[in-house]
C-alpha cells in the first residue's frame, strides 16, 4: 500500500478540476529518492554460550567486524543510520563497525533478532525447530521486513544509505521477500560472518540485489560461516 494511488483519497476528488487535481495530489505522494539497504550479518561468536549474553564475539569475530567496518567506511557513502538486532552478537558487531563510521546514529530493535522465519522448502534434516517457533518468529521477522524494507517516503529528497546489522536467517528471508522470490527458499542461501548484502529500492518500488553475502574484503583465513 505504498503506491501513490493507495495514498490518495479518491472520494475527495474535485469534479471541476478532475484529472489535474488528481495528478497533483499523486505527485505529492510519489517517492523521489532511492534507498540503499546494507544488511550485515554479525561476526563469529561463542557458540558455547547458553544465554544470549554469553554468546559474545570471538577474537576472530572482532577482527571480522573491524574488517567489515573498514570496508563500509571505504565506500565513501554518507550513511544515515545503523539499525541493529538487540542480541549480543549483533550489538557487539555494531559497536565495532560504528567506530569506523563516526557520527552515524545507532538504533537497537527486537524485530531483527534471530529466529525461524518460515518453514524451509526443501526441508533440512539438521535444523528442525518446533512448529510454534515459526509462528512466533515468523510474524516478527515479517514485521521487520514490512517496517524496514520499502520505498522512500515521499518527503525524502535525497538518496539514503542505511545499515542493518542482524542475522543470517533474517537477512535471507528479507532478500527473498524483497525480490519477490518464494520466501520458503531462504535456507538455500549461505552467508558468511560479517558479510555485506546490498539491496537497492527505487522510487517506483523496484528492488535490485547488488551484492549477496560479500566478504571479498576479508583475507580467506578470516572467513567463517558459523
Amino acid at each position: 500500500r505504498r503506491e501513490p494511488l493507495s495514498l490518495v483519497n479518491l472520494k475527495k476528488k474535485n469534479e471541476e478540476t478532475g484529472e489535474e487535481e488528481l495528478a497533483s495530489r499523486l505527485g505529492h505522494c510519489k517517492a523521489k529518492a532511492t534507498r540503499h539497504i546494507f544488511l550485515i550479518r554479525h561476526s563469529q561468536y561463542n557458540l558455547d554460550g547458553r544465554a544470549d549474553k554469553d554468546r559474545t564475539l570471538t577474537p576472530l569475530g572482532r577482527e571480522q567486524a573491524e574488517l567489515t567496518g573498514h570496508r563500509l567506511a571505504s565506500l565513501g557513502l554518507k550513511f544515515d543510520q545503523i539499525i541493529h538486532s538487540s542480541m549480543t552478537r549483533a550489538t557487539e558487531t555494531t559497536e565495532i563497525i560504528s567506530k569506523h563510521l563516526p557520527g552515524v546514529k545507532k538504533i537497537s530493535t527486537d524485530l531483527l533478532r534471530e529466529g525461524a522465519p518460515i518453514e524451509p522448502d526443501p526441508p533440512v534434516s539438521h535444523w528442525k525447530p518446533e512448529a510454534v517457533q515459526y509462528y512466533e518468529d515468523g510474524a516478527r521477522i515479517e514485521a521487520a521486513f514490512r517496517n524496514f524494507i520499502h520505498r522512500a517516503d515521499a518527503k525524502q529528497e535525497e538518496d539514503s544509505y542505511e545499515i542493518f546489522v542482524c542475522h543470517a536467517n533474517v537477512i535471507r528471508y528479507i532478500v527473498c521477500r524483497a525480490l519477490q522470490f518464494p520466501p520458503e527458499g531462504w535456507l538455500r542461501m549461505s552467508l558468511n560472518n560479517g558479510s555485506i548484502t546490498h539491496l537497492v529500492i527505487r522510487p517506483n518500488g523496484r528492488v535490485a540485489l547488488r551484492t549477496l553475502g560479500d566478504t571479498g574484503f576479508m583475507p580467506p583465513e578470516k572467513i567463517t560461516r558459523t
